[in-house]
């Protein structure tokens, strides 16, 4: 499986693009990274997306990554979606006629809601992987204190396997100070944004959760998605997994689960 880097200027940024190829593909996947991370991370969810057919793609949002910016310093999120746009209409550009899927994980389940209620008519399928979203989150309760904490994150939360947290820790690409408080604005308003609607319609969803979550609370996330939530709408709680259900000790039975959906839709 090949993977490659190129580059794409959007709204003044120059955004590092990740592709995992397939020669002949049934279906194009755009991959969507959270919070202070970067693609590179999702290199076996990419290895099985390409197995069940499809070219991957996505990019490393302003500010993350190999991207360009400040690091995770995002103002406006509709401009980060904007940015995703512009990587989905390159790859139909490759590949017309190809059916689009975009998968979400965390503050990247945020933005492809969006992107969903805004471009769903290009969209054959969405999956979300612990979404933040709902109005009242662990991100409003740290912008109501007077000076945000530098506080490291508690990288056991990400997954029960233990080289999750340190492969995690050791990454020079992830960003590992604190929050930023306009990064945290930004969210707070696309948060309402997308709990304000329009619904997901018609889009054949799977949202997955794990249930100790204690980064993405499931009921934060599900107070927007019934919300939304369209007429086919599969929604699964992955008992004893963290927030990174694509990095779970059964990571396999996941990526399964989201393959088998995918192939279902396709």
């Amino acid at each position: 499986m090949k993977h490659s880097v190129t580059f794409l200027n959007t709204n003044n940024t120059r955004l590092a693009v990740h592709h995992w190829d397939h020669p002949s593909p049934l279906f194009l996947a755009l991959i969507v990274h959270g919070y202070g991370e970067h693609l590179g991370r999702y290199d076996h969810l990419a290895g099985a997306l390409v197995k069940a057919g499809a070219w991957v793609a996505g990019p490393d949002h302003q500010g993350h990554g190999l991207s360009d910016g400040d690091q995770v310093h995002i103002t406006d999120y509709e401009i980060v979606v904007d940015d995703l746009h512009q990587v989905a209409l390159t790859l139909q550009e490759e590949f017309p006629g190809i059916p689009l899927v975009v998968i979400g994980h965390s503050m990247g389940g945020m933005i492809a809601t969006r992107y969903a209620q805004r471009h769903g008519k290009v969209l054959k399928a969405l999956v979300l992987s612990g979404p933040l979203l709902g109005q009242r989150t662990a991100i409003t309760n740290v912008l109501d204190l007077a000076e945000i904490p530098n506080t490291p994150l508690d990288t056991t939360m990400l997954s029960r396997d233990p080289c999750v947290g340190a492969a995690y820790s050791a990454d020079p690409l992830v960003w590992h100070g604190p929050f930023k408080r306009p990064t945290l604005v930004a969210m707070t308003v696309m948060l309402n944004t997308i709990h304000a609607g329009p619904s997901l319609s018609d889009i054949p969803t799977l949202w997955m959760h794990g249930s100790e979550d204690q980064l993405v609370l499931v009921e934060e996330t599900r107070s927007t998605l019934d919300r939304i939530k369209g007429s086919h709408f599969e929604a699964e709680i992955i008992e004893g997994a963290r927030h990174e259900i694509f990095n779970e000790i059964n990571k396999e039975d996941v990526l399964k689960r989201v393959t088998d959906f995918l192939r279902r839709i396709i």
